[in-house]
């Protein structure tokens, strides 16, 4: 009789799953689970989902993402052919995913403290910088890309970005630029040998602090860059003031309690009408996050809706300049950084075990597909302290 339930109950929960998977028929895709075949959608599959166990119905309904995830992490979840191409044909429906925000409160909603901050900070970006070499381009760029010709490579990509940043920036020689979560530092490398500005770097990353610091002294740059362990909090407190300043991809650990303060902190360094570009991920709605991202991936990160983001800075009295959307760009960066992961996938695993292999695989691969599905987008935003009338008339300087 127990064989008999223990049967019973596989099947109704597989019947469960499989009831659960039917509402993403967008795309057409097959999902086997041991030697039964299931097609969910009408027409041709586009991809296959093999199970080597039911995944359990009440994880779907608690976190779609992490059950998902985690099934994939631990080799239960295999996807037959090309990563990508399944999740650029499932990811579009993110919208359906299901989330009890009440059970993930601790993994959804974490203190935004100082400390707390710099753990989850170094969480991500300390796992060591022989990891990011493997797969990053020369530049160290851990940020979107900017494909200026269809034969870019991802070197020439990170390039064109930071110099369209520079560009943005107005910077004439002597000025000081001021970047917040510096990473690895390319970008105010090249605004030192190019445009001989004075320019100071903060990072919570001990391991992007140290690289900066060698790569500062290897290019000859320490009478133009430092680079300093600090929280964006601490700022206000340098004594220091910025004719330019700059934040790419930081601004998503902020949270969003702190979006004011953090505007309120870049502006009590910056001397009336300073420029400031703001690069960042964005979402069109405001909302608390990816589980599976925030649990395996960037703990307490939160994407900004552009709304937000302007919004907050107008009521600080910057006035918004130019903003443009690179979110077809990041797509390809995705695609390049995935291509690299793979290419040195067997190095990664002599440093971390089978499920961050796959894991990172997923994340890549995944954030690809959500940017090419608009689940999220990427945004830049120019903006003044103040009026400034001495900038050029036209965009394109």
């Amino acid at each position: 009789m127990n064989v008999i339930n223990a049967v019973k109950s596989a099947v109704s929960e597989e019947n469960m799953l499989i009831s659960f998977l039917r509402k993403f028929d967008e795309n057409p895709f097959s999902v086997k689970i041991r030697d039964r075949v299931y097609e969910i959608g009408e027409g041709e599959p586009a991809f296959t989902v093999k199970l080597s166990k039911t995944i359990p119905f009440s994880d779907l309904i608690t976190s779609t993402s992490l059950a998902l995830g985690e099934a994939y992490m631990d080799g239960v979840l295999e996807i037959e052919g090309d990563l990508y191409y399944a999740l650029d044909h499932f990811l579009g429906q993110m919208g359906k995913f299901s989330t009890d925000q009440g059970a993930l409160k601790k993994l959804i909603f974490t203190a935004a403290t100082k400390k707390n901050q710099q753990k989850e900070v170094r969480s991500h970006y300390d796992i060591g910088n022989d990891f990011y070499k493997l797969w990053l381009d020369e530049t160290m760029s851990y940020s979107c890309g900017y494909f200026k010709r269809e034969d870019n490579t991802l070197y020439e990509a990170q390039k064109n970005k930071v110099d369209y940043i520079l560009e943005k920036l107005n910077l004439k020689e002597g000025m000081s630029l001021l970047d917040i979560g510096c990473g690895w530092g390319f970008l105010l490398i090249e605004a030192a040998k190019k445009y001989r500005i004075h320019g100071l770097g903060i990072t919570l990353s001990q391991e992007q602090h140290k690289e900066f610091e060698r790569r500062i002294a290897e290019e000859g740059l320490e009478d133009l860059l430092k680079v300093e362990l600090m929280d964006y909090r601490d700022l206000p407190k340098c004594g220091l003031h910025f004719d330019r300043v700059v934040s790419v991809g930081m601004v998503e650990h902020v949270g969003r309690d702190n979006y004011a303060l953090f505007v309120d902190c870049v502006d009590k360094v910056m001397k009336p009408g300073g420029l400031f570009l703001l690069h960042f991920i964005s979402a069109l709605r405001e909302n608390a996050g990816d589980p599976w991202i925030k649990k395996y991936i960037f703990p307490g990160g939160v994407v900004p809706s552009l709304r937000e983001m302007i919004a907050y800075s107008t009521e600080q009295g910057f006035h918004i300049q130019d903003v443009e959307n690179l979110r077809p760009h990041y797509n390809r960066t995705l695609l390049c950084w995935q291509k690299n992961y793979r290419q040195h996938i067997d190095l990664v695993r002599q440093m971390f075990d089978e499920s961050f292999v796959r894991m990172w695989d997923l994340y890549l691969a995944s954030c690809a597909a959500t940017f090419h599905n608009g689940v999220i987008d990427i945004h830049q935003i120019l903006m003044t302290k103040g009026i400034n009338n001495d900038l050029p008339l036209v965009r394109w300087y």
